[in-house]
């Protein structure tokens, strides 16, 4: 019986220590390896050996991981996760609106890298089926209905058509400037207060606590992600929900 192939990230950094303790966690987390040590090993590596994601350093001694997410773009849909000392807003938005799909900042946790790592590698492909489920929350895109734990949402246009672009990027960090674009338009861009006001009522629609959401979360001042809570904690949504609907 043949085993299971198992998905290869490749990991990009001009520090080799940050290399070696990289491929060793990701090994021992499952996941194959292959490495660069630069924009253009690594656009080289990615197009001989498609990747499943890519951990990605921004500085590079030839170029930018900016740069590197805006080729990639241009022919696979692969997840990426930014890695970096940079820790500037701007730099973050920049990835983000270059392709990147999260963002850790040096120095990071392994497990918080392996969990942005996991939360991407969820995301739903773009041919997806019109439903999406994320937990207890189903999400049809044809019919334009939300339900939790079998019990229906209402929801406003917008307010659906924000839910809609995060739930078909699960786990991505979407910077609040691409939101607007997507939903409102161009235009709309630097009109942050419109997304702040439907994010609220989202979450006072969505969450079990709305002062402590498991789905619709902030980076602050960059943007928004829908995830998936661990199972841990999704089980005690569900239980939550359960004594709810017992009350």
């Amino acid at each position: 019986m043949r085993s299971p192939e198992v998905p290869t990230v490749l990991v990009v950094d001009d520090e080799p220590h940050i290399l070696r303790v990289l491929e060793t966690n990701l090994r021992g987390a499952g996941y194959g390896v292959t490495t660069a040590s630069s924009a253009a090993e690594a656009l080289a590596t990615a197009s001989r050996r498609p990747p499943a994601a890519v951990v990605l350093d921004l500085v590079l001694p030839d170029g930018t991981g900016t740069d590197v997410c805006r080729s990639l773009r241009e022919w696979t849909d692969a997840p990426i996760v930014v890695l970096s000392v940079v820790s500037g807003e701007q730099e973050k938005i920049d990835a983000l609106d270059a392709g990147a799909d999260d963002y850790v900042t040096k120095p990071f946790s392994i497990d918080e890298l392996l969990a942005r790592l996991r939360a991407v590698l969820r995301r739903p492909p773009t041919t997806a089926a019109p439903t999406i489920e994320i937990g207890p929350l189903v999400i049809d895109l044809e019919q334009r209905t939300v339900t939790r734990s079998g019990k229906r949402i209402q929801l406003t246009p917008h307010e659906f058509d924000v839910l809609r672009l995060l739930a078909r990027n699960e786990g991505k960090l979407l910077t609040h400037s691409a939101i607007l674009r997507e939903v409102w338009g161009p235009e709309y861009t630097r009109r942050r207060h419109y997304l702040r006001v439907y994010v609220s009522q989202l979450r006072r629609k969505l969450e079990r606590d709305p002062a402590r959401p498991e789905y619709l979360l902030t980076e602050p001042r960059v943007g928004y992600r829908l995830v998936r809570p661990e199972p841990d904690e999704l089980e005690n949504v569900q239980r939550g929900e359960e004594r709810s609907h017992e009350g």
